[in-house]
């Protein structure tokens, strides 16, 4: 069942509109979901499409809401973090960081849970230094987007403007890994081409579903919402580091 396009394609839905939503998902979803048939690096190739995809469509609907200073300082940081713990990774333990990650994460979704965030000074240091930690973390471990989620919370951005900068952070990290991921794993794409087509489509498909929904979400209800999915997301790594 998880290498069948049509549920590839219906949880692309799903995941596009999560992310279209918090600002994080497609990778989250669709990465366990394909593992399930695939090993570990041809299932993070086939959904490394899907999120180019669907994040530059995101961006492109959004590219207005972009807070410019955050973006500067916090995502490029963000990025380039990424990337250099993505370099990192084969040589850590990547479940005792899954484990730190998930607990992290868990740790920021319930302080919004309970209303009790720690907001951060919007300050080009604090900026660079969340964007640097959160970025590395979470190339480390894989999983970029939750944090960058959970640390843009820190700096008190209105709904779309989280969503915009987190999502124009991302594309910097999709433009430097999806050529390595066409490189190094071209036969496995080429393979399943079916696969990614219908998980791009359907994460599309939940990108123009998802975005103007976030439009109509009070910004009380959206943190409490985001909250919800980082506690989730960080459960879910617990579980699987364990």
């Amino acid at each position: 069942m998880a290498d069948s396009p049509l549920v590839v394609a219906l949880v692309g839905v799903a995941a596009g509109a999560v992310a279209a939503v918090s600002g994080f998902g497609i990778g989250s979803i669709l990465t366990p979901l394909l593992m399930l048939s695939f090993p570990t690096s041809s299932a993070v190739a086939l959904v490394a499409i899907p999120h180019a995809v669907a994040t530059t469509a995101r961006w492109w609907r959004l590219r207005a809401d972009v807070h410019g200073p955050t973006f500067r300082q916090f995502g490029i940081a963000s990025a380039v973090g990424g990337l250099a713990g993505a370099g990192l990774q084969p040589f850590l333990d990547s479940a005792a960081l899954s484990v730190v990650l998930g607990a992290l994460l868990v740790l920021a979704g319930g302080s919004e849970l309970l209303r009790r965030r720690v907001p951060l000074p919007p300050t080009p240091f604090w900026r660079l230094a969340g964007g640097i930690l959160s970025g590395a973390f979470g190339g480390l471990v894989g999983n970029q987007g939750g944090i960058r989620a959970a640390a843009l919370l820190g700096f008190q951005l209105p709904p779309r403007a989280l969503v915009a900068t987190a999502t124009a952070s991302a594309l910097f990290v999709d433009a430097a890994r999806v050529p390595i991921y066409v490189t190094h794993s071209g036969p496995v794409l080429a393979a399943n081409a079916p696969l990614w087509l219908a998980a791009s489509g359907g994460a599309l498909a939940g990108t123009f579903i998802g975005v103007p929904i976030l439009s109509r979400i009070p910004e009380a209800r959206y943190r409490m919402i985001v909250g919800g999915l980082l506690v989730l997301l960080g459960v879910a790594l617990l579980a699987a580091a364990t």
